[in-house]
């Protein structure tokens, strides 16, 4: 499975109980999270998200909204006796101000925090069920995008077949793999008679605070689901772009191009207090637009 659990959807101020940008993306029994704005930690208890089985954090860039929150998580993290070691990716400076935070605060972390600066475009994480990618996008300062790309999905359980064959349920995590089970007699039980073929490999594309540029369209072409901010709505294209945000149509028409299958917006200006006029105007360019809703978590 790989699912997007929307933490926070607002861009620069917390307003209308809306908080700065956060999301926690879900692959299989993988945890990882993508910025880490101011109140994270908070929402993350709220919506039940397990924080000890994070262990890779990607900050896009180093705009507050993206990143207040961090130095909050990872002491909590401490407080509560992680040892396992955790990856941060994001742009280099963020290592010299998280040194000063806590050698301020006389504070040493109880596990390895392994710091990944990002300095140019390419593979980030690779392993036998997921590859994350990192590419450029256009903002006032650096700032990147993450893919997040499934290699090998479940394979899908049939339980009742799998109980004929007399296989513990302590085994069932194994076969979604693709194991075969051998009983103690060494009878090989193939894996195809108690599990389906898995589906399609999924992707998911994080397109972070960006002006409109059409070179991101092929940076996320064909992926499954697509998130790209939208902070305006489309009568303030000009407000955007002098600030390097993107509108509702733009981010739309990125989507278009793109091919994607399925597109998600966020990042709101705090001047709106509603939001549907976000999802319509998406709507009349790449109809299968939703508006990231905190709390909500979007299956890819």
């Amino acid at each position: 499975m790989l699912a997007v659990t929307i933490l926070g959807n607002n861009s620069a101020i917390p307003a209308f109980d809306r908080h700065p940008t956060a999301q926690v993306i879900t692959l299989d029994d993988q945890l990882f999270l993508v910025d880490c704005g101011e109140g994270t930690q908070m929402q993350m208890s709220k919506y039940k998200i397990r924080r000890s089985r994070i262990n890779h954090i990607f900050i896009s860039h180093l705009h507050g909204d993206h990143y207040f929150g961090l130095i909050g998580l990872l002491t909590s993290m401490g407080l509560l006796g992680r040892q396992q070691d955790l990856n941060l990716y994001a742009p280099l400076p963020l290592r010299e101000i998280f040194d000063l935070q806590l050698k301020a605060a006389d504070t040493k972390l109880p596990y390895n925090l392994i710091f990944h600066p990002l300095q140019q475009e390419g593979t980030l994480v690779k392993n036998s069920r997921c590859e994350i990618s990192c590419f450029r996008v256009f903002h006032r300062i650096e700032c990147w995008g993450f893919i997040f790309r499934q290699i090998k999905p479940l394979r899908k359980l049939n339980p009742e077949k799998a109980r004929e064959y007399e296989i513990p349920a302590s085994f069932f995590d194994r076969l979604k793999w693709g194991e075969d089970y051998e009983t103690r007699s060494g009878t090989i039980i193939k894996n195809a008679l108690v599990t389906d073929e898995a589906p399609k490999p999924k992707s998911y594309a994080y397109s972070a605070d960006t002006a409109y540029n059409p070179v991101i369209a092929e940076k996320v072409k064909s992926v499954d689901l697509l998130y790209h901010e939208t902070t305006y709505l489309q009568d303030l294209e000009e407000r955007a772009s002098k600030r390097f945000h993107c509108t509702t149509a733009q981010a739309a028409s990125i989507a278009l191009q793109a091919g994607v299958r399925k597109l998600l917006i966020g990042h709101f200006s705090s001047k709106y207090e509603k939001l549907d006029d976000f999802e319509r105007e998406a709507r009349l360019i790449f109809p299968n637009t939703d508006t990231a809703v905190e709390g909500v978590t979007y299956r890819v």
